[in-house]
């Protein structure tokens, strides 16, 4: 069936049962597409009935579908005339894991992150009914994605304003990790609504059967029911607010999706069709375990078992090292917004349940509960991807930084993450935590160091900020002295005379790697480990900087705010003159998908890029002769560090 579609109108001419063989086949091929080249497996495997209806009732190319996250598209791409293009998913140059109106007309918003869908979909249907237009317009989103704030805002503003749009509520009972909260709560009891509502039925038509008093009897029921349903079923909660509801409808007949999609276009008023599906349908590695393969690097089709073996990450070295301090003081709490797996808490989550809050997908209320929980004399922990810190920005400056409070917020993910493209890319955070007043801001060379700065943490009392990237196990320094973190000072770990290298984070070990090459051909270079953002650690940088009047700059975030600016800033603070700048960062621009090394290279951040520019600006240098003939004065400890 996978054969017949080129195109979505391909669809109009299959059949029930060819559209049920045709999701078999989607399934398949997407199982075998994603073992190769790593992907979001079981959120797509979840949704390819409930696509291949939805696209059956709409036209993709007229009616606007705004898919919530936008991880679950592959479906829906493959429907949409990219199924070889699938095979480049995620690559660098290839297709993007998320909808991009760059790609197709048939995406009609670029969306991921979560929790913005019904926003963006009531928006587009007050400007069909400005223009007088005629479209359907669909948010679908996800039971997880529902515990956001902008959803429930949303959700209450177009209840209100009876804005004609439908709402899917994909409910597979989790986001990322399992879903918590009182939503859940409210979808389950949702879901065990059937046998409710096909009893009232058949009671319904009996009663009205009997003769004279049928009718006034129903009326009656009725009445008084009203007042009971809105304690027992909890649908009222979406009627109330303005919507009708419909469902629960299973996800994964083909036949009863398309009939109540046909149903909710002729609503005049907000719809909302509850939907029920599996995460992971159809590969019972998935369907087992929806966390592990919510996103999965490369894996082995007929065992589920990831094709390279993770070793000790940031992650685990947070998760390990927090449970170790939390049996010393009581004060440490957790606090994850629906990514404990991801973020290391899991043994914590175990270990110290009464410790542990997982707020859903609520990055604002994270941030706020953890202000909360600090100004009461608590330690709170908050772990959460760099693009997700993003989203609560305000709580950050407002709740936290201006009351100096004792938060310790771990920036996950940070730098390049690779694959998920432009939104999910961890570049801004440097230089929107730079402008914080109150905001201490560190990165890690290595895990021990990371080790080191969450034990640092938890005695500075007040805003703290600890960023480091995803993985870690090749940026480990097994030969390398760590140096007691002291507050507001960097580390320097080689001396040299002709260039000042200032790196942070992962950065440092490329910086070494660099110093090290240059030394082959007579140039030492001294390296510094920045290890504070903010605040700088403004004298040893200057007098580096005076020395050698050659600075190189390393950082993996953007050019703007972050270190490259803090130290050219400095420079003209201090009036350094006849300084030679290099910085090394990605410039002003969102960084689209691709695997970490291709895009380091593609922005001249890997080593040797970074080894090349420096040696070619070395060699313009007027001086460089000079500096040449006197290497032999210098002297360097066989280690090539200071301890």
């Amino acid at each position: 069936m996978l054969e017949k579609i080129n195109k979505v109108d391909d669809l109009q001419k299959l059949n029930i049962k060819e559209k049920e063989e045709l999701a078999e086949d989607i399934r398949r091929y997407i199982i075998e597409i994603v073992s190769k080249n790593g992907g979001h497996l079981a959120s797509n495997l979840g949704v390819v009935e409930l696509t291949i209806a939805l696209e059956t009732v709409f036209n993709v190319n007229k009616d606007k579908i705004i898919w919530d996250v936008g991880h679950q598209t592959y479906t829906h791409k493959i429907l949409n005339g990219r199924k070889e293009e699938l095979k480049t998913l995620r690559k660098l140059n290839g297709i993007a894991g998320f909808p991009k109106t760059s790609e197709s007309p048939s995406d009609c918003f670029d969306t991921g992150h979560s929790s913005t869908s019904i926003s963006v979909a009531s928006g587009m249907a007050r400007a069909r009914n400005l223009n007088n237009e005629d479209y359907s317009v669909v948010s679908v989103i996800g039971d997880g994605a529902l515990t956001g704030g902008m959803a429930l805002e949303a959700l209450n503003d177009v209840g209100y304003t009876n804005t004609k749009m439908t709402i899917i509520l994909n409910d597979n009972q989790m986001s990322i990790s399992k879903s918590v909260g009182g939503m859940n709560m409210l979808l389950s009891k949702l879901r065990t609504k059937k046998l409710y509502t096909k009893s009232n039925i058949s009671a319904k038509n009996i009663i009205l059967k009997v003769p004279g008093i049928g009718k006034p009897i129903v009326k009656l029921i009725q009445k008084v029911k009203r007042s009971i349903k809105q304690l027992i079923i909890p649908k009222m909660f979406f009627e109330e607010i303005g919507f009708t509801y419909l469902g629960p409808v299973d996800g994964h007949n083909i036949s009863e999706l398309e009939n109540i999609l046909k149903l909710s276009k002729q609503i005049d008023r907000p719809t909302l069709i509850h939907v029920i599906t599996k995460k992971g349908k159809g590969y019972k590695y998935a369907e087992n375990n929806p966390d592990k393969f919510h996103a999965i690097g490369p894996f082995n089709i007929e065992n589920g078992q990831e094709i390279n073996e993770k070793k000790c990450s940031y992650s685990d070295i947070l998760g390990k090292t927090v449970c170790k301090l939390a049996k010393k003081d009581k004060r440490i709490v957790c606090i994850t917004a629906s990514m404990k797996d991801g973020t290391g808490l899991t043994d914590f989550a175990k270990e110290f349940p009464d410790r542990f809050f997982d707020v859903g997908i609520a990055e604002q209320h994270a941030l706020g509960n953890a202000a909360g929980l600090a100004k009461v004399g608590m330690i709170p922990i908050v772990p959460i991807y760099s693009s997700f810190y993003q989203r609560a920005y305000d709580q950050v400056i407002h709740d936290i930084a201006i009351q100096k409070l004792h938060v310790i917020m771990c920036v996950d993910r940070a730098g390049i993450v690779g694959a998920d493209g432009e939104t999910h890319q961890g570049i801004f955070d440097m230089a929107f935590f730079r402008l914080i007043p109150n905001v201490l801001i560190m990165a890690p060379k290595d895990l021990k160091e990371f080790q080191d700065m969450i034990e640092f943490a938890i005695y500075y009392n007040g805003p703290i900020i600890i960023r480091y990237p995803r993985g870690g196990e090749e940026n480990t320094f097994k030969f390398y002295i760590h140096n007691k973190i002291t507050l507001g000072r960097s580390e320097l770990l080689k001396v040299g005379q002709d260039v000042s290298i200032f790196a942070i984070g992962k950065m440092v070990e490329r910086a070494m790697f660099v110093a090290k090459e240059l030394r082959k051909k007579g140039i030492y270079a001294e390296v510094i480990n920045v290890r504070f953002l903010k605040p700088l650690d403004k004298r040893t940088i200057i007098k580096s900087i005076r020395k050698t009047k050659f600075v190189v700059t390393i950082e993996d975030g953007t050019i703007i705010n972050g270190l490259a600016s803090s130290i050219n800033e400095l420079i003209i603070e201090n009036n350094i003159r006849n300084v030679k700048v290099l910085n090394f960062a990605y410039p002003d621009e969102f960084i689209k998908q691709g695997s970490t090394n291709e895009i380091e290279k593609k922005y001249n951040l890997d080593k040797f890029s970074i080894l090349n520019t420096i040696e070619k600006s070395m060699k313009k240098r007027k001086d460089y002769s000079k500096n040449e003939t006197n290497n032999n004065i210098i002297k360097v400890n066989k280690k090539e560090h200071i301890s």
